[in-house]
């Protein structure tokens, strides 16, 4: 057989194997989508007599993962297991054996195999890290028919793409409770992310009990900070699930929070330092020129780092602008005595001492991009927030810090608070196109969704962050050419609607606000709304950051409603169909749509209303007068000039903000209205 032809029959095997990646993906709701499956004819049934068994047995991790397995598909299945709990005395149906137990750091082996047979399912990995990894990936293939649940046959190698795949969580502008972080460090896990950032202090708190400096706590927290106790216990209970916690401590920018406490620290005298209540950038700096600024620094991170055994240490270090620098004339004197011609000069001055802090600490720290200039050692780590821009030679800062030297994570794109589709997010590749030598390549460990909590509290956070971090989950832990978007939402659906069995209330806390703001009162008018309806995106509400507090109400409409609203993609498609083909198929898809639309007004006019429900009253009233009118030219293929008109100024009204919500069918009822006037419209 000649060269060619092998690479024939070589080529012939690629394109078989990905098209049965395709097919699989059609069918199996896996997320993130593993780095490779195959399918077999097997099916093992779920019944009472399933079990599991562990090698090495007793280990902490696995054994408790094996657990939470148990019940997770006992809930789902329905199925009465009559072994609660991992057996010790023969192998189980269910068998993992694994080599070594994980200290967690970016080295760990996180890879795994999975092989699902008619009468036994094996899963072998090199760490209990990747025997955790796969039993999630078990119980994402639960099936089932009319009869009964079952695993369908397969065999699964799979490793992640990037070592650091994470979530930021901000604990600062808003407190979020133990609860809320436990939580989502589940959620976490169950879509096999490996770092939670958390983020502690900014201007509207400091977040950590410290009895080092405990006016930290007691005078710049409002009583919402944890315990030390309460760390160390989130601390154990992620390294419990493969996840590792890097905590921030922001400085020597957002240090209003740190500066009500010890003003003493302050880069401006006299200044009447206070908790800030509203969002934004502020001026309150740390002073780097005094000597007691780095004794404090040193005591306090000599405090917290035990709590946190990793070996990665966030000091911020983004958003100094320096005016209270500018304005100190003491600080002008260091600054050229020391020949530090800018602020950035200024803060790499502060970040190299702060750095020796830490590595005496056992640290390695690491500080959002601003903090990378030429003097800034590549011990350093470049958390990259700012994409391209700055003017950056190498395109943007990640690409940079990993051509200059340093380990690097990306999450300009995962900025889950901007309110962005999923597939905004989805569609940013940590690498993308850049030209990197294998090395380079290294030092680029991954990405950070991140959640910052100016708009957030724990009612609603869960709803901002998920279910799109899962499909960021899938981009950092599955290959590259996994980015079919229409395939991801297909899973996504599902990976949503199993989060909660794991306690997450993005889904069920809608209708908690809605109940709020109608007075528990009917809420399916507003249900309805909610479904076409969603955030102003990129900070386009509270504007300027001066509308809401830290204590304001985040339990209006605009909170019930979700970034990818419900009925908004069906919509869009089925108003794409019509256009295409206005078969009877297509007519009836779009007139279901219109007529729920028009009915829903008289229900919203049912509602006692109330301050929270009136704002609300020229979006429903367009929405039902719009929806008639095109509802009525879909139905009779018909429309006059004066119903057109009608029609497109109610679209003028619908396409304005409401209550800090944007409708985001307005497209759709444009290309439907442009449709209808060039089709139905009468001389």
């Amino acid at each position: 057989m000649n060269k060619t032809i092998l690479l024939i029959l070589f080529l012939c095997f690629l394109n078989h194997d990905a098209r049965s990646q395709n097919d699989l993906s059609e069918t199996l709701n896996l997320m993130p989508w593993p780095k490779s499956v195959v399918a077999k004819p097997d099916r093992f049934v779920i019944d009472s007599s399933l079990t599991i068994s562990i090698q090495p047995k007793n280990q902490e991790r696995v054994h408790n993962a094996a657990v939470k397995f148990l019940r997770r598909l006992s809930g789902r299945s329905g199925v009465f297991l009559n072994e609660g709990f991992p057996v010790t005395d023969k192998q189980g149906s269910i068998h993992i054996t694994y080599d070594t137990a994980s200290k967690l750091s970016i080295e760990n082996d996180e890879s795994y195999t999975l092989n699902v047979a008619d009468g036994a399912i094996n899963i072998t990995a090199k760490t209990d890290i990747g025997a955790i990894r796969g039993l999630e990936t078990l119980l994402q293939l639960t099936q089932n028919n009319a009869t009964e649940y079952y695993f369908p046959g397969v065999t699964i190698y799979d490793a992640p793409r990037f070592v650091w795949r994470g979530l930021m969580i901000d604990a600062a502008r808003h407190f979020q409770p133990v609860g809320v972080i436990k939580r989502n460090l589940d959620a976490m896990a169950a879509v096999k992310m490996n770092v939670f950032h958390w983020h502690l202090t900014d201007d509207q708190g400091w977040r950590v009990e410290s009895k080092v400096y405990p006016k930290l706590h007691q005078e710049a927290s409002d009583g919402l900070y944890y315990t030390q106790e309460q760390i160390k216990d989130v601390v154990a209970y992620a390294d419990n699930l493969g996840i590792r916690v890097i905590p921030e401590f922001d400085v020597p920018g957002h240090a209003s929070a740190i500066l009500t406490a010890y003003p003493e620290l302050g880069s401006k005298e006299g200044y009447d330092y206070s908790i800030e209540r509203y969002s934004g950038v502020f001026d309150p700096t740390l002073n780097p020129t005094i000597d007691i600024t780095y004794e404090f620094l040193g005591r306090l991170f000599a405090e917290m780092t035990p709590l946190f055994p990793d070996d990665y240490f966030h000091i911020g270090g983004d958003e100094n602008e320096g005016k209270h620098w500018d304005e100190n004339k003491i600080i002008q004197k260091f600054k050229k005595k020391h020949d530090l011609e800018t602020n950035h000069d200024l803060q790499t001055y502060f970040n190299i001492k702060l750095e020796k802090i830490l590595n005496n600490l056992g640290k390695k720290m690491m500080g959002w991009d601003e903090i990378m200039t030429p003097n800034m050692p590549t011990t350093t780590v470049i958390h990259s927030w700012r994409g391209a821009n700055e003017g950056l030679p190498e395109g943007n800062s990640l690409i940079a810090a990993a051509k200059r030297g340093y380990q690097t994570v990306l999450s300009n794109g995962y900025y889950i608070d901007r309110m962005e589709p999923v597939e905004n997010h989805y569609l940013v590749d940590p690498i993308g196109d850049a030209e990197l030598t294998e090395r380079e390549r290294s030092r680029i460990l991954g990405g950070e969704a991140t959640m910052w909590s100016e708009l957030v509290t724990p009612l609603t956070i869960d709803s901002r962050i998920w279910p799109r971090t899962a499909a960021i989950a899938e981009r950092f832990w599955s290959q590259a050419e996994v980015k079919d978007v229409s395939n991801m939402k297909k899973r996504l659906k599902q990976v949503s609607f199993t989060l909660e069995e794991l306690g997450i209330t993005h889904i069920r806390n809608r209708d908690v606000i809605l109940r709020n703001v109608t007075n528990n009162q009917d809420i399916s008018a507003l249900v309805t709304l909610s479904k076409i309806c969603e955030p102003l995106k990129i900070y386009s509400r509270n504007k300027g950051g001066i509308e809401y507090k830290t204590y304001s109400p985040f339990t209006l409409f605009a909170d019930a409603c979700v970034v990818d609203a419900e009925d908004a993609a069906p919509f869009n498609q089925a108003v794409g169909r019509f256009v295409s083909d206005s078969n009877n198929s297509s007519v009836n898809e779009v007139l279901a749509y219109l007529k729920s639309w028009a009915e829903n007004h008289d229900q919203y006019k049912a509602l006692t209303k109330n301050p929270k429900i009136d704002p609300l009253e020229t979006l429903s009233a367009n929405l039902s007068k719009t929806a008639l009118l095109l509802f009525k030219a879909v139905e009779n293929k018909s429309l006059s000039s004066e119903n057109l008109s009608k029609i497109k100024e109610g679209l003028v009204i619908l396409d304005q903000p409401f209550v800090d919500v944007e409708v985001v069918v307005i497209d759709a009822l444009n290309t439907l209205t442009t449709y209808c006037e060039n089709h139905y419209l009468m001389n």
